[in-house]
């Protein structure tokens, strides 16, 4: 019998310890068989899985903990197991789950079994020759010091502290080499691609097996198909009910902000930040202006340039106010490359898929070169008349020179990020976006830069925008507010019609 049978036998002899279901013999869902089988094959050192929330995460990484821990996966003598989770008390929930599955075994098996609470949570069974230990960690890999597991359990990953859940995973997984072990990594959705458990999803590497059931990003979140992609276990009784997941989702939906962004986080499993105060607009308002066909070019054209500092993205936006047609650029020197200068900055070949569309560029060496810039800008509206140039002070001399080297006769308004030219250009913006206003293309660019921008609020209520985290590129937004904000206070100026003479 393989490991993965012996697991799932054991599994499916055990009884339901808490909910509605207490009481009743586990059934194990086909996505939660399927990972059992995937996470145990022979090669296999870490197994990631990703589900919405509800859907038997900590209950299924607890039965296989007491499994490992009863010699049903491995028969080394004198095993250990970790449990790793941010806080004590998310630890306390997986030791508890396997404290009440443990009552479903033979007496005989279960007088075996000691439970420890204090000083530190811990389970040890003196059965197969003795010496077995269960312990639970905190996410400090102070407490990681000495461990030579032959299963671990990391719960919720997705949702640690960067640097100490970093450094814990480090020492377990590595601590985990010393006897061949298995360390297994669940949760939800982390909120950005650049965490650590977003980045073991995407780039599993050798020896990884991963799971991930994930709504797809165009879906709404009441729409049935996006549940169910993110809660595979719902239809089989597990967890929430299709029907109680969708009425949450309309009535997120009806909220909108925190309320929705945390339900797209926990429940549809995407990658969002759940801490709406702080986000230049939510995802759902944001999708509200992408469009499957861009309305035409027409009336006053505002451009929008943010020019990035040594190594750093510039971005341009061309935004026409009287259609809402939305058009953003982004460029990069050529060095470093951009699958090196996407893995340094956490996002993957995400820079890479970008240039193959077109929305990005390389220009220069090590800095971009602005009069080539802001060449290549004008070349693609094809003669079509700029109206107005937004420009952030920085490096306002060296865009001056840009503009005289390219002919381009134009005298640009400088905008600031300070709190009261940015605070204007944010509320514009959002203004127009609310409206629906604003018409773009689905852009890798624009959501990437969307979606790591934040706002910093004064204390008289005033946003200007920052970044979300230290290697972010917010360039694209940062021209974008610009110029929709420009746009917005040339649509605001009436033209009055001249008077007629008056002869006395």
């Amino acid at each position: 019998m393989t490991p993965a049978e012996s697991a799932c036998r054991f599994i499916e002899s055990l009884r339901v310890p808490e909910g509605a279901l207490a009481g009743q013999k586990i059934k194990l869902a086909d996505f939660q068989r399927e990972f059992i089988v995937g996470a145990l094959v022979p090669g296999i050192s870490i197994a990631a899985l990703s589900v919405g929330r509800g859907a038997g995460k900590t209950t299924l990484g607890a039965s296989l903990c007491l499994a490992a821990l009863l010699g049903k996966i491995d028969k080394q003598p004198r095993r250990e197991i970790v449990v790793g989770a941010k806080t004590r008390d998310q630890g306390a929930i997986a030791w508890r789950l396997i404290e009440g599955l443990a009552s479903s075994l033979p007496l005989k098996e279960r007088k075996l079994l000691t439970f420890v609470r204090a000083p530190r949570l811990q389970i040890r069974y003196e059965g197969d020759g003795g010496g077995h230990v269960l312990n639970v960690l905190a996410s400090d890999a102070r407490n990681a010091l000495g461990l030579s597991p032959v299963f671990a359990l990391l719960d919720e990953r997705g949702h640690w502290l960067d640097e100490r859940g970093d450094a814990l995973e480090a020492a377990v997984t590595s601590a985990a080499g010393k006897r061949q072990g298995r360390v297994l990594v669940i949760s939800t959705s982390a909120a950005t691609d650049s965490h650590a458990f977003s980045k073991l999803l995407d780039e599993p590497g050798e020896g990884v097996f991963v799971r991930e059931y994930r709504a797809p990003d165009d879906l709404a979140p009441d729409d049935l198909d996006a549940i169910r992609a993110a809660n595979p276990g719902a239809v089989e009784g597990i967890g929430s009910s299709v029907e109680w997941l969708q009425a949450a989702a309309r009535r997120a939906l009806a909220r909108g902000g925190s309320a929705l962004s945390s339900f797209r986080l926990f429940h549809l499993n995407q990658r969002v930040s759940h801490e709406s105060r702080a986000v230049l607009i939510s995802v759902d308002r944001w999708q509200a202006c992408e469009v499957p066909e861009l309305p035409p070019r027409q009336g006053p054209l505002t451009c929008g340039i943010d020019l990035g500092g040594s190594s750093s993205m510039s971005a341009w936006a061309n935004f026409w106010h009287e259609t809402g047609r939305l058009e953003v650029y982004g460029a990069f020197p050529s060095a470093p490359n951009l699958l090196d200068r996407g893995r340094s900055d956490g996002v993957g070949d995400r820079y890479q898929q970008m240039f193959e569309v077109g929305a990005l560029l390389m220009l220069g060496q090590q800095v971009v070169d602005v009069p080539a810039f802001v060449s290549a800008m004008v070349a693609k509206l094809g003669g079509y008349p700029i109206h107005s140039l937004c420009c952030d002070r920085f490096r306002q001399s060296e865009f001056l020179e840009a503009l005289t080297k390219t002919g381009l006769q134009l005298v640009p308004t400088w905008r600031g990020q300070g709190w009261k030219e940015s605070a204007e250009d944010v509320e514009r913006f959002r203004q127009f976006a609310f409206e629906r206003r604003i018409k773009a293309e689905r852009s890798l660019l624009l959501r990437s830069a969307l979606g790591d921008c934040v706002t910093l609020i004064d204390p008289t209520g005033a946003a200007k925008i920052a970044k979300g985290r230290s290697t972010a590129r917010v360039d694209a937004a940062t021209a974008t507010v610009m110029a929709v904000g420009e746009g917005s206070r040339i649509a605001g100026r009436v033209r009055k019609a001249a008077r007629p003479a008056l002869w006395v």
